[in-house]
């Protein structure tokens, strides 16, 4: 193969983002990327985990206790040290320094769980229970210097019911999150894209 664009896990948690992204590709679903390597920041998250127990190459770079640059630096030679084409955050629950949106310019892929710009930040579906709006989704974006802010690739919408509470609507936004993050890595990948101002235009 040989040819595959390399992908550079990030996560904090479960991991069902990284699943996906790994499913889509043993299905064939997502096509010319492999998974060189899984980085969390916590050593008991479960996607690390599922990581090894799916043979991928897996590092845990705890961050508790050090300076966000040194960790994120480790981070960064870690990804460089497997040849990772594209970041993609997985739940990762630590904000990127500088020097690590530097390193991977528009290469840094995040998804998050709410329509942006709207509900930025934690508890983003709670968020849009308590707002009242009609309809929430999921945001795949590039990574930049500020919080859940970078261009948007991917959107999908969901309805947000009159009986959900935010376990329901995060369910709900998950399937769709399922989606839209192999979506948004084969956009990318493909190249034929373009970013003006604020807005991704696909060629």
């Amino acid at each position: 193969m040989g040819m595959n664009k390399k992908l550079g896990i990030l996560l904090s948690g479960r991991g069902s983002n990284f699943l996906a992204i790994a499913d889509s590709i043993a299905e064939e679903r997502l096509s010319g990327a492999e998974i060189a390597v899984v980085v969390s920041n916590l050593a008991d998250a479960p996607g690390i985990a599922a990581a090894r127990e799916r043979s991928f190459a897996a590092a845990v770079i705890e961050s508790r206790g050090r300076k966000r640059a040194e960790h994120d630096a480790e981070i960064v030679a870690t990804l460089q040290h497997h040849e990772v084409d594209l970041v993609c955050l997985a739940g990762y629950m630590r904000l990127l320094s500088p020097e690590f949106v530097r390193a991977f310019p528009q290469r840094i892929l995040n998804i998050h769980p709410s329509l942006l710009p709207a509900f930025p930040g934690l508890h983003a579906q709670r968020q849009a229970i308590e707002y009242g709006v009609s309809y929430s989704g999921c945001t795949v974006h590039f990574v930049d210097e500020e919080l859940d802010h970078g261009v948007i690739i991917v959107q999908r919408t969901v309805p947000v019911l009159p009986g959900d509470d935010e376990r329901t609507l995060s369910a709900r936004i998950l399937e769709q999150e399922h989606l839209a993050y192999p979506e948004a890595i084969a956009r990318v990948l493909s190249g034929n894209y373009e970013v003006k101002g604020r807005r991704y235009i696909a060629r």
